[in-house]
């Protein structure tokens, strides 16, 4: 029987899946009901299913072909947002305060499906496919841990995609190059010293120091960066101050980086350190700064890999299934698989103008998806591997 033909077999157990995960989502680290079920699931297709250790939920089956080859592993996240949702729907959360509002539950459900075809007709295959639902994405903390863990040990490469409500449904996008940014984050410490507000020569004003620091940051990004490469250097917190007729003698500055260059991100740190570190001086204070790598940027930097996921869509639905999407400042720690192994990342439409909500934005309160994408998915990530193993 063919990819496509046993999708559309199991159209309503990927959306029975989808919408049960999506009724009972869990927060990152906290997957564990979810991991219990992803294990039943798996288990009741005859798949061995290996868990996780250190406090990882999270699981993974393996899926032997019928001849020895290569490995291929397709990748789901599974974690939920701390949002309250308000889509109306009638298999919405149940955990008050938590949503799948970024599409986990999608993804979930498509891998299933993918498994369910693949099993079916593994006898054809030549090689090993694992299947991995990889807990703590939100907080990109999963896919390193992972990696530490040996999941990419013995795997020669690696496949995911993401719903998203700004492409319809079921169009796909697997583009070469740059796909999504890296994330760091950021933390100044300016130290001053108060004063009464009437005296601010007695004092050494933090509050002006971190203004300084803010703008010598921003005017470093706009002078030392190349203006073709894009960054963005975002700082989103700024507390300082205990009273309104009061120097402030203390300020902390919170911020971001995202960039789609592995070069220029190593350089930013230095950057934002020469600001802070010399700004502070001109008015008396002193300035530090706390850098954390989070997770780089996506790249599919594997033309043939590329190629493969894009003809598996053709394959099955015709050239008019691919769709072109600009590159996103959006991040994924899916980049730390690709760090160890050759991957490719993907797109799906989940906007339909038929489907309320659908055309939100990812981690929006009422955003859903047009759940005709899902078999599409499921269908894709396994023509993909059939392809790469039988290739």
């Amino acid at each position: 029987m063919l990819i496509k033909e046993l999708s559309e077999k199991y159209r309503d157990y990927i959306v029975e899946r989808r919408r049960f995960y999506h009724t009972y989502p869990e927060l990152t680290l906290e997957e564990e009901e979810t991991t219990k079920s992803l294990i039943k699931d798996l288990e009741e297709m005859g798949i061995p299913v290996n868990t996780f250790e250190n406090g990882y939920y999270g699981c993974y089956g393996t899926i032997k072909g019928g001849k020895d080859g290569r490995t291929i592993m397709l990748r789901a996240d599974i974690d939920a947002l701390s949002v309250n949702e308000k889509t109306g729907l009638s298999f919405a959360s149940k955990n008050e305060g938590k949503m799948h509002a970024c599409g986990h539950d999608a993804h979930i459900s498509m891998l299933l499906g993918a498994a369910k075809i693949l099993n079916e007709i593994k006898d054809d295959l030549s090689g090993t496919i694992r299947i991995l639902f990889q807990p703590a994405e939100e907080l990109a903390v999963g896919a390193v841990e992972l990696v530490r863990q040996g999941i990419t040990k013995g795997v020669d490469a690696v496949y995911g995609v993401h719903v998203w409500s700004t492409i319809d449904s079921p169009k796909i996008n697997m583009s070469y190059g740059e796909r999504m940014a890296s994330a760091d984050l950021f933390k100044v410490e300016i130290n001053g010293l108060e004063a009464h507000a009437s005296s601010p020569h007695h004092g050494h004003d933090a509050v002006l120091a971190a203004s300084n620091v803010i703008m010598g940051i921003q005017s470093a990004v706009s002078r030392k960066n190349n203006p073709i490469n894009p960054l963005v250097v975002t700082i989103g917190v700024v507390e300082a101050g205990q009273s309104y007729n009061t120097i402030a003698n203390k300020a902390i500055l919170e911020g971001s980086v995202r960039t789609f260059s592995k070069a220029i991100r190593m350089e930013v740190e230095q950057m934002i350190r020469e600001v802070v570190e010399n700004i502070p001086k001109a008015y008396g204070c002193q300035g530090t700064l706390n850098y954390s790598y989070v997770t780089g940027p996506v790249i599919n930097e594997d033309k043939e890999l590329v190629d493969i996921a894009n003809n598996a869509a053709v394959k099955l639905y015709g050239q008019d299934i691919l769709v072109e999407m600009e590159k996103l400042t959006a991040s994924e720690d899916f980049s730390y698989f690709t760090e160890e192994i050759p991957g490719v990342y993907g797109f799906i439409g989940a906007r339909s103008w038929n489907v309320p909500g659908s055309e939100r934005s990812n981690h929006h309160e009422c955003f859903t998806v047009d759940e005709k994408a899902l078999e599409v998915g499921a269908a894709v990530a396994a023509q993909f591997a059939y392809d790469f193993l039988n290739g």
